[in-house]
């Protein structure tokens, strides 16, 4: 363990304390998923007592939130930059999932964060993962919206958050652990339950934006 790690005293110094927790956390969830990682297996990667670990985040919940909330500000900017290089309005559907796709430690944060992540947290970091989480979600709405002049505001909105939602439950599914995969490849029959995650998506993102704007008259 160093004796200078611990020893941090400067803002700038913590910072980057903090930034090497982040990395630690990431390099395992990766590696063994979100779920299999514990507070003490990140302390251990970063040289770090638990204890210790306390002085920058209260839980290894808190460090996978930070990271949930970095995850939607790369999101946020990949899908800016290929919906600006879209040929067509519909590609919105692939700059939305085919980013997605293209982050799976993304997806298992998503699927995570309701359900088990934002349940040990202080208000001031559950706080600060909303507040990013909700401007990464803005900026891709209003990018979505101008690209998709056939949905209002508030629809282009609801169509990110279903394509964050549809990363949450559908990735997983579609990533199955080693037992799942392994039947799968057994069993041609209950392989067929195995979903593919883009284009599942894709066609779920068309049928809710093809839908959203006859719902309009029947909102209060």
């Amino acid at each position: 363990m160093s004796k200078e790690f611990l020893r941090a005293r400067r803002p700038e110094h913590k910072q980057q304390r903090r930034e090497a927790i982040l990395a630690a956390a990431r390099e395992l969830a990766l590696t063994s998923g979100v779920r299999n990682v514990s507070l003490g297996g990140v302390a251990a990667a970063v040289g770090l007592a638990k204890s210790n670990l306390a002085r920058y985040f209260a839980t290894r919940e808190e460090i996978y939130l930070e990271l949930a909330a970095q995850e939607f500000h790369d999101w946020e900017t990949a899908v800016l930059e290929r919906i600006a290089a879209a040929s067509s309005p519909d590609g919105v559907f692939d700059a939305l999932v085919e980013t997605l796709e293209e982050r799976p430690l993304f997806c298992d944060l998503l699927s995570h964060s309701s359900t088990t992540l934002e349940h040990n947290v202080t208000v001031e970091a559950a706080r600060a993962f909303k507040l990013r989480t909700a401007e990464a979600l803005a900026k891709v709405s209003s990018a979505v919206a101008r690209a998709r002049p056939d949905l209002t505001g508030e629809e282009a909105a609801e169509l990110v958050a279903a394509a964050a939602g549809f990363a949450a439950l559908l990735y997983p599914a579609a990533n199955p652990p080693p037992v799942m995969a392994k039947l799968y490849a057994e069993d041609p029959v209950i392989a067929a339950l195995c979903i593919e995650f883009a284009p599942t998506a894709k066609r779920m993102l068309r049928a809710l934006a093809a839908g959203l704007p006859t719902l309009r008259e029947g909102r209060d």
